[in-house]
């Protein structure tokens, strides 16, 4: 059956969701594109997803995402940017032109947009495409990112009436994109937890609605969690309607673009913890590029239904 909106019962105020079963965004198309040897690689989708279909503990249901409409992406991107992704140039040494490459960033919003109103609809949810997107500025694609996607979706959610919406990014690298975007805009806040010093090298300060925290390389994982604590009372304070997670699963020990020291677990308690805050919440895949990735993607997910 094709997914409808319109199918959806969006009541964005009380938390419905079914503890039994996930709803997984993804589309085969977006394996279709890859730069030989590098971390941003089919793998990233491919892989998970081989693992999701082949286990039995959760109960799944798939959907293929549409692309976001121009109007949307248009809210966080400047209309130069937005052309500037069908024009075959690489657009910086991490951040290459591929053939199609706006269409595949397109459907990676798409995704978060999908999983925004299944969040609203109180279903449990994860957009599992690529490329990611939190390092996309409103005019400026990099850091293998091209569209904002969860910045998209933290503006469309406000469009169509959650009040306080909370983005939060446990990808190690900081979200400057998606601070970029959303910085001091009424109605949303911005929490990251991310290493420093490291890529992009922004993210040292907080200001106005954007609160950042901080991990130096190779910090203790007591260290860690206590910072993540840190971060998610401060979202509570904040008492969003709506949490959209930039889910990144680089700050795991064996990831080969950082240097933290997180495990399967500490994936699993940032599912368990966030979907335990009793507000929707939706999901999006950001970072994360080891061989390991379908274990820590699957980790966060049982986390998130409470397992």
């Amino acid at each position: 059956m094709e997914f409808n909106s319109r199918m959806l019962f969006i009541c964005p105020a009380k938390r419905y969701f079914r503890p039994d079963k996930m709803t997984i965004i993804t589309d085969e198309r977006c394996t279709a594109y890859h730069s030989p040897g590098h971390p941003e690689r089919p793998f990233r989708v491919s892989g998970p997803v081989k693992k999701l279909k082949a286990q039995t503990e959760l109960k799944l249901e798939w959907l293929k995402p549409e692309p976001s409409p121009k109007s949307k992406v248009l809210r966080a991107h400047t209309t130069n940017h937005f052309q500037r992704l069908s024009e075959p140039h690489d657009f910086d040494s991490d951040t290459a032109y591929h053939e199609g490459i706006r269409d595949h960033a397109l459907r990676s919003v798409g995704g978060a947009l999908m999983a925004v109103e299944l969040a609203r609809a109180g279903k449990p949810n994860f957009s599992l495409l690529r490329p990611p997107g939190h390092h996309a500025t409103k005019e400026r694609a990099m850091g293998f990112c091209y569209l904002g996607s969860v910045a998209i979706a933290a503006l469309e959610a406000k469009a169509i009436g959650s009040r306080k919406i909370a983005v939060f990014d446990f990808d190690v690298h900081h979200g400057n994109g998606t601070e970029d975007i959303l910085a001091k805009r009424d109605g949303v806040a911005f929490f990251s937890i991310h290493q420093h010093p490291a890529y992009p090298g922004t993210g040292t300060k907080s200001f106005d609605n954007c609160q950042n925290y901080t991990a130096r390389p190779s910090l203790p994982r007591e260290d860690y969690r206590k910072l993540a604590e840190r971060a998610v009372a401060d979202l509570k304070s904040y008492g969003p309607d709506l949490v959209i997670v930039s889910a990144g699963f680089d700050a795991y020990a064996g990831d080969p673009l950082c240097n933290q020291k997180l495990s399967a677990e500490d994936f699993r308690w940032f599912g368990k913890t966030l979907g335990g805050l009793d507000v929707p919440v939706a999901s999006a895949m950001e970072g994360g590029y080891s061989d390991d990735l379908p274990d820590l993607v699957f980790a966060y997910l049982e986390g998130l239904l409470g397992k």
